[in-house]
C-alpha cells in the first residue's frame, strides 16, 4: 500500500487501531522476522510462537508506539527480547550462550535505527545479487530455514554442494559489505552455520 510509505503514517494510523496498517505491518515483516528469528533459534515452530507474540504485543501496545521511532527497529528488538523470555524459560542460559546474545543486543541496540535500516536493504540487494543457485540455496537456508538436508533433498543435489554455496554465498557477501556493516553481519548469522 502506497499509503504506508513512510514510518510515521504506518504508526498513526496503528495507534488509531486501523485494521489495514496491522495487516501492512504482518505482510511486510513477519517473513523478515521469522528468518530473523531462524538466526536465534533453530526451532520453526518456535520461532513462528516467538514471532506472532511480538505480532499480538505489537498491536496490544499500539498506542505506545512512537511516530518518531523506526517501526523496524522495534519489531527487531522485540522479537529479541522474546527469544530471551521464552529461552529462559524453557533453561537456564550458559554463561557463553547470555554473553553472546547480550552482544548481539547490544551491537542491534547501539546501531542507530537509520543505520540498521540500510544494513537490512543492503543485506537484501546484495542476496539478490547472488548467482541464481546460490542466491536460490541461501535463500532457503537462512529465510525458509530449511536444513541442508532438506535442500538437498528438494533440489535433488548433495549435501556438499549445499553446504559449499551456503559458504560461496557468506563470502560472497562478508566482502561486500563496508566495513561498518561487518559485526553486526558476524552477529546476525553467528551459529547459523559454520561459515558465519
Amino acid at each position: 500500500m502506497e499509503k504506508y510509505n513512510t514510518n510515521e503514517v504506518l504508526i498513526n494510523d496503528l495507534s488509531k487501531g486501523k485494521e489495514e496498517a496491522y495487516i501492512f505491518l504482518l505482510e511486510k515483516y513477519h517473513r523478515k522476522l521469522f528468518s530473523y528469528t531462524l538466526t536465534l533459534i533453530n526451532d520453526r515452530t518456535l520461532a513462528q510462537d516467538i514471532v506472532q507474540n511480538t505480532f499480538i504485543k505489537t498491536w496490544r501496545f499500539r498506542k505506545k508506539l512512537k511516530p518518531d521511532h523506526s517501526i523496524q527497529s522495534f519489531l527487531y528488538k522485540m522479537v529479541y527480547h522474546e527469544f530471551v523470555d521464552e529461552y529462559r524459560q524453557g533453561k537456564k542460559l550458559l554463561p557463553l550462550e547470555d554473553k553472546y546474545y547480550k552482544q548481539m543486543f547490544e551491537i542491534l541496540d547501539e546501531t542507530n535505527e537509520y543505520k540498521l535500516e540500510r544494513f537490512l536493504n543492503l543485506m537484501s540487494k546484495e542476496i539478490d545479487k547472488l548467482p541464481p543457485k546460490c542466491r536460490e540455496i541461501f535463500t532457503l537456508s537462512k529465510q525458509e530455514g530449511l536444513t541442508n538436508k532438506e535442500i538437498s533433498e528438494h533440489l535433488s543435489i548433495s549435501i556438499r554442494t549445499v553446504e559449499a554455496q551456503i559458504g560461496k554465498a557468506y563470502n560472497k557477501l562478508r566482502n561486500r559489505l563496508n566495513e561498518q556493516y561487518k559485526t553486526v553481519f558476524f552477529l546476525y548469522f553467528k551459529g547459523t552455520n559454520s561459515y558465519a
